[in-house]
C-alpha cells in the first residue's frame, strides 16, 4: 500500500470490521483510501484479543464475495441451519428453517477470522494506504476537501471523510451530531463453549425477564469437540458476580439456562464482557462527513444485526460514490452525502427499532406476559407467511439492498 502523501477520495477514520470492509469495496470500485487506526494489524488479529463472534447475513456474504474474501473465508464459517426461539425453554417456540434450496440463514464467524482475511486482502492494494498506530490530533473540513492531522506531525487529505471507528467515535462527537441514546443498564457476557451433543446448525435465542441466552453455532475443533458462541445478557448488578463465578459454577448455571439440550459444557475460551447501550445518530452525514458502522448506530445484539448493519452502510456508500463519479462529482459532493443519508437513516432505524422493541418485550417478568408471547410466538409458528418475513430480515436480504450485498 503506497500512497502516504497525496490527496485520496476517502479518509476512513477506523480500520476495523466496517472501516477496512469499506476501503475494499471502494478500491474495487476505484476509489482510493486513507485508513487510519490507532492499533496495529497483530494487535487485534493476536489469539484471545478478541473472543467475540458475528453472524454473517447472506447479504453481507454476498459483499464479501464482491470484495474478494469470501474464498479465504468460506473454511472458516459454520453455517446457521436454522434459528430456535424461545420464551426461557416453555412450550411455544418458533423454528426459522429454510427449505433446502433456499441455503442457509447466514455463517457465524470469529471476529478475529474476519480481520485476518480483511487485513490480508488490503496488503498490497494501491488504492489503499494504510496508516497503522496512528493517532489523529486534529481534524478540518474545509470547502474544497478534508484533513487530518496524525501525532507524529503527517497530514493526510481527501475529499471525503468517513467515520468509522465505532460506538465512542471521536470525529462524529467532534462534528457535534446528537445522538438518540439510553443505557438498557445490561451487560452482555461472551464466550466459546464445548459441548457434549452437536448444534446441528441452530443458533439458539432463549428469552429470560433478566435478558436474553443465544448459543450461536460454531464449526467444530480439529478435535471433534462441538463447539457453540455464548452471549449471555445479565443485569449491570450481577456482571461483576457472574464473570467472578468459578468455571465449573459459570458451565453448571449455562446448561441449566439451556435446559441441558447441547449435553455437558465446558469454558473453551476466556469470558469478557460489554455493556448494552442503544444510540442512532441523528444525522449520518454533514458537509464531507459520513457515519458508517457503529458510530452511526449500536444496537442490542439480541438479534446479532449491528455489524450486518454496518456493512450495509458501507455497501449503499459506496454505490452512492460510484453514481456520483460517473456523473462528474467528487466523494465528498453534498448531493451524493444527502442521498446516502436518506437511504441509511429509515433502514437502519427500522431494524433497530424491532430490536429494541424485542430486547423490552421480552424483557417483562410474570405469567402473564410470557403467556401472551408465547401465544404470539405459536401464531408466528403456523404462519409461513410471516415466518418468511423474518427470515428475510435475518438474511439481510429485505429493504432496499446495495448493489453489492445482493449477490
Amino acid at each position: 500500500m503506497t500512497g502516504q502523501g497525496e490527496r485520496r477520495d476517502l479518509l476512513i477514520v477506523g480500520g476495523g470490521l466496517v472501516g477496512m470492509t469499506l476501503a475494499l469495496a471502494a478500491a474495487r470500485a476505484g476509489l482510493t483510501s486513507h485508513v487510519v487506526d490507532r492499533a496495529y494489524p497483530a494487535e487485534l488479529t493476536a489469539e484471545g484479543a478478541d473472543g467475540r463472534a458475528s453472524a454473517i447475513s447472506t447479504a453481507s456474504w454476498n459483499l464479501f464475495g464482491n470484495i474478494g474474501i469470501a474464498d479465504a473465508l468460506e473454511p472458516l464459517g459454520c453455517p446457521i441451519e436454522a434459528i430456535a426461539v424461545t420464551d426461557g425453554m416453555k412450550p411455544g417456540r418458533i423454528d426459522f428453517r429454510p427449505k433446502p434450496e433456499e441455503g442457509t440463514l447466514g455463517r457465524m464467524f470469529a471476529n478475529r477470522d474476519l480481520r485476518l482475511a480483511l487485513f490480508a486482502a488490503a496488503e498490497g492494494v494501491e488504492e489503499i494506504a494504510w496508516h497503522t498506530k496512528a493517532e489523529v490530533v486534529e481534524r478540518e473540513r474545509g470547502p474544497h476537501g478534508v484533513s487530518a492531522t496524525l501525532a507524529d506531525g503527517r497530514v493526510l487529505r481527501a475529499s471525503l471523510m468517513v467515520a468509522a471507528e465505532g460506538r465512542q467515535s471521536p470525529t462524529r462527537d467532534e462534528a457535534g451530531f446528537s445522538l438518540a441514546k439510553w443505557d438498557y443498564s445490561h451487560r452482555a457476557i461472551v464466550t466459546a463453549l464445548t459441548h457434549e451433543l452437536p448444534h446441528e446448525g441452530v443458533a439458539w435465542e432463549i428469552f429470560y425477564p433478566d435478558g436474553p441466552f443465544a448459543l450461536l453455532p460454531l464449526l467444530d475443533l480439529p478435535d471433534g469437540r462441538h463447539r457453540s458462541a455464548l452471549v449471555w445478557t445479565v443485569s449491570e448488578k450481577d456482571a461483576a458476580g457472574v464473570l467472578k463465578l468459578p468455571d465449573a459454577v459459570f458451565t453448571s448455571e449455562v446448561v441449566k439456562a439451556m435446559h441441558g439440550v447441547f449435553g455437558a459444557v465446558e469454558l473453551a475460551a476466556p469470558r469478557m464482557s460489554f455493556p448494552l447501550k442503544f444510540h442512532h445518530s441523528r444525522k449520518l452525514a454533514d458537509h464531507r462527513l459520513a457515519l458508517v458502522g457503529d458510530a452511526a448506530h449500536g444496537m442490542h445484539p439480541i438479534a446479532g444485526q449491528g455489524l450486518n448493519l454496518g456493512l450495509r452502510d458501507v455497501g449503499a456508500l459506496v454505490e452512492v460514490l460510484t453514481e456520483g463519479m460517473r456523473l462528474g462529482l467528487e466523494p465528498g459532493d453534498a448531493q451524493l452525502l444527502a442521498r446516502y443519508e436518506k437511504w441509511r437513516s429509515l433502514d437502519a432505524f427500522m431494524v433497530m427499532s424491532v430490536t429494541d422493541g424485542l430486547t423490552r418485550l421480552f424483557g417483562i417478568p410474570g405469567k402473564l406476559p410470557s403467556a401472551a408471547r408465547r401465544l404470539g410466538m405459536g401464531a408466528v409458528q403456523r404462519m409461513p407467511a410471516l415466518k418468511r418475513f423474518f427470515m428475510d430480515e435475518a438474511r439481510g436480504m429485505s429493504g432496499k439492498l446495495p448493489e453489492l450485498l445482493r449477490g
